[in-house]
């Protein structure tokens, strides 16, 4: 039989996941809503934020009553502060998919400036690393949370290929100035959920082997191979 506090720590995974999910979600629905300029999606995105907003809440509120009450050991300890940590993450994404929609309203009122392609393709890697770094925290794999790590950099090259694009635009034809820099601005959103998707996958580097690969160059080393003695 499971002790009681086993329980809660599974509840504490779910709500968790959940919130993972909804941000998921948003971000998705948001890029639709550019894509398709479809203006009702993007309200109902920037309407649903207060959602995520009371999962942080809830999550924060748990992991804090846990900690008071159960005395957790070392690991138990680990769990709930990744979590909490993680549970930011994923509020800050749903912001920045309120951004995106928010953003997509206006553009919706002109014609586009550019088909739509590398923002979706950026927003596709970036959900892809959000939904591995998640896939992490159930599953305790450090070595795909790496992996999500390094797919950082190939989020960062489309953001900048791009802005170096829509500067092209506004130099040439001034008109487009306005829309160009939605665009950057929808970008950079989405360069930043792939951060927080980062940000999450070093937490779970953290909770499954112990290693604080945050602010340095072990995540493109063999820190989860280290070489054999002898």
């Amino acid at each position: 039989m499971k002790r009681f506090f086993d329980t809660e720590l599974e509840t504490f995974r779910s709500q968790l996941i959940l919130m993972g999910e909804t941000a998921i979600r948003q971000v998705r629905d948001a890029i639709k809503s550019l894509v398709d300029g479809d203006v009702g999606l993007a309200d109902r995105v920037i309407a649903a934020d207060d959602e995520l907003d009371m999962l942080e809440i809830q999550i924060d509120d748990e992991a804090i009553r846990y900690m008071n009450l159960r005395a957790p050991v070392a690991t138990e300890l680990r769990l709930v502060i990744v979590g909490m940590k993680a549970s930011h993450d994923l509020e800050r994404v749903g912001d920045e998919a309120t951004n995106i929609a928010k953003r997509s309203v206006r553009l919706a009122a002109e014609p586009p400036l550019k088909p739509y392609v590398d923002i979706p393709r950026m927003a596709g890697i970036a959900l892809e690393m959000l939904r591995d770094s998640l896939d992490c925290f159930l599953n305790g794999d450090a070595d795909k949370a790496l992996s999500v790590c390094r797919r950082d950099a190939e989020v960062d090259q489309i953001n900048k290929q791009l802005y170096r694009e829509l500067t092209s635009f506004m130099i040439e034809k001034p008109g487009t100035i306005s829309r160009a820099l939605e665009l950057m601005f929808i970008s950079k959103s989405i360069e930043r959920i792939a951060d927080h998707a980062t940000n999450i996958a070093e937490e779970m580097i953290y909770l499954a082997k112990g290693k604080d690969v945050r602010h340095s160059d072990e995540v493109k080393k063999s820190v989860l191979n280290p070489p054999s003695a002898g």
